[in-house]
């Protein structure tokens, strides 16, 4: 699971990065508003958290602008106002759920993991299922009508990023940053030999990786 965090609060967002690593989640965290939307505009996050009082540009015009953008990765806004009107706007907006300042980190992770069990397609606890294939998030492994296979880490951040949004077009910058991480120099080459080895052990199944030439990838039904 990758996390976005969008908080002014510097104080509460290093506890909730050392909180993520504990519990071996990546994350990301931006301070105020303007940075905030740039991260969320990119769809490698599989929860956002957005403060709704935020530095430059309020969370409730990153959420707008976000879902302006077709982009329907699940929000759960975050805020110390705890009025009616606040929560039905952010809702309007598009966000998924709400949690209102003080919270408890337990129900704040609770509600991230609920969340990330959302997606367009079937998820059953670790399993991800499109057409005829799924995968075992924990476990790394794909099945097949015909086979089961364990996926290298690499090839399981790519499978698993492209079938909870299928039909959606990533860019090869988009899958460094959620596989490699930003802070990583790899060559964008080395996308294709993961995406070549997936889409051997795909062959005989109804799904596939389309390559969209200069831009990056995305899976479809065939």
């Amino acid at each position: 699971m990758r996390i976005l965090f969008i908080e002014d609060e510097v104080k509460i967002t290093d506890a909730l990065q050392e909180l993520c690593k504990i519990q071996n989640i990546d994350c990301d965290v931006a301070n105020d508003g303007e940075e905030g939307l740039l991260f969320a505009l990119n769809p490698i996050y599989d929860v956002i958290v957005l403060d709704i009082m935020l530095p430059m540009k309020s969370g409730l015009e990153i959420l707008k602008e976000v879902r302006d953008r077709d982009i329907t990765t699940p929000v759960l806004m975050l805020t110390a106002k705890g009025t009616v009107d606040d929560k039905v706007k952010g809702l309007d907006l598009g966000a998924d759920d709400y949690l209102i300042k003080p919270f408890s980190a337990k129900e704040l992770f609770a509600r991230i993991r609920a969340l990330s069990r959302r997606p367009d397609h079937e998820i059953k606890g670790e399993i991800i299922s499109f057409e005829d294939v799924s995968f075992n998030t924990k476990k790394n492994m794909m099945q097949t009508p015909e086979n089961e296979y364990k996926l290298s880490v690499k090839e399981a951040k790519i499978l698993e990023m492209l079938l909870k949004r299928p039909n959606q077009v990533f860019t090869r910058e988009q899958i460094l940053d959620r596989v490699w991480g930003f802070d990583k120099e790899v060559n964008e080459n080395n996308i294709e030999i993961y995406v070549h080895n997936l889409r051997k052990k795909l062959a005989n199944t109804n799904v596939k990786i389309d390559t969209i030439r200069g831009v990056g990838y995305t899976l479809s039904k065939k």
